[in-house]
Parts: structure tokens; C-alpha cells; sequence
């Protein structure tokens, strides 16, 4: 099942709609209140960073499941984008390091705005090690990927990184988070299956 797609840009004041979209889908799947809780966790930290995100783009919002088995997804597509929005994107990364990508949320929200420094063919920066600690492979479908799930395995050697992971809402309760670009789409995925 596919949620109604939901339409985001800078101006949008109501992201309530986005919530009420997860719960239904829970509903609908018959999860029970403690995994609906959880899945709307997720959700509520996705939207959360999406008043950031929309500065630069515009983009869409759906919940996709199939049985217990949900996506969360955030999708930008990039036209053409403006002079000031480049360098706005160039300016996060002037230093070679995003020093607001604390934590979870701001290394995912750093991800996209990275790749969005990519789609706009700008070579990337260098230094942002958390990035390249979750990047991997995936040339069937998106041209880079940046994986929660690659970043927890390689955070094991970081206790300062491993540390953060265990104190964020996102990695304890998602199965993954994915951040990809393909063409001149950038996506956000946040994957949960409940038993």
C-alpha cells in the first residue's frame, strides 16, 4: 500500500498531514498502538528535518507498506536549481566539515545536502568522514548511497560515534535509513518491518 503523496515546498506550514498519513498506514497494516507509536517516532524525525531541507528544494512525502514491512520516504527532485541555492549548499561546506551535522538526524541531513552539492556538480568536499563512513555501493539503482545501517557498522571503531548512535531515537528504531541520489532525484528512505 502507498500513502497519497504529498507535495512539499518552503511555504508549507501543516506537516501535521504527514503524521496523520503514517498513522493511517499503521492502521491500516494493523499494528498495534506501542508500533504505531514507534513508526510515528520515525516519522516525526524525518519531518522534523524537513523545514531545513525545503530551503533548498522542493520535494514529496509518502508512507509505502507492504504487510508490517514500512518506507518512509522523502523524495526531492532537483530541476534546475537557483545560483544562491548553490551557493548556499557551497557555504555548509566551505570548511571541508558541516559543523551542524551533530548527531543522527544532522549526519542524514548532511548526507542530502551533500548529495545535493553533488547533483550540482560541484566536487565534494573532503573531510566529512561520517559520510564516507556510511556510504556503499549500489549502482543498480541509485549513483551514491549513504546507508544508517553501513554507517552503525563502521561507528563500531568510534566510540564517540557509537556513542551517539546509542542515544539516538532513529538508529535504535529503524532497520535502516537510506540516503540516495539517482538522476536528479535525492531520497530519504526509513525502513522499520515489525514482527
Amino acid at each position: 500500500m502507498k500513502t497519497d503523496v504529498f507535495e512539499l515546498s518552503q511555504d508549507n506550514k501543516n506537516l501535521e498531514d504527514l503524521l496523520d498519513a503514517t498513522e493511517k498506514a499503521a492502521v491500516y497494516s494493523d499494528l498495534d498502538s506501542k508500533q504505531t507509536i514507534r513508526l510515528r517516532l520515525l516519522a516525526e524525525e524525518l519531518i522534523g528535518m524537513l523545514p531545513e531541507l525545503l530551503e533548498f528544494v522542493k520535494g514529496e512525502f509518502w508512507v509505502e507498506s507492504k504487510g508490517k514491512a514500512f518506507e518512509l520516504h522523502f523524495a526531492a527532485t532537483l530541476d534546475d536549481m537557483f545560483a544562491a541555492d548553490r551557493e548556499k549548499l557551497m557555504s555548509l561546506s566551505t570548511s571541508g566539515k558541516n559543523a551542524a551535522a551533530k548527531g543522527i538526524m544532522g549526519k542524514i541531513r548532511a548526507a542530502f545536502e551533500i548529495m545535493l552539492i553533488e547533483y550540482a556538480t560541484v566536487p565534494l568536499p573532503v573531510g566529512y568522514d561520517y559520510y564516507d563512513m556510511g556510504m556503499m555501493p549500489d549502482p543498480a539503482y541509485y549513483s551514491a548511497l549513504w546507508s544508517l545501517e553501513q554507517y552503525k557498522e563502521a561507528a563500531k571503531q568510534d566510540v564517540d560515534a557509537w556513542d551517539e548512535l546509542e542515544k539516538s531515537i532513529i538508529a535504535n528504531l529503524a532497520d535502516d535509513v537510506v540516503v540516495g541520489i539517482k538522476g536528479k532525484q535525492v531520497d530519504i528512505v526509513i525502513k522499520k518491518s515489525f514482527e
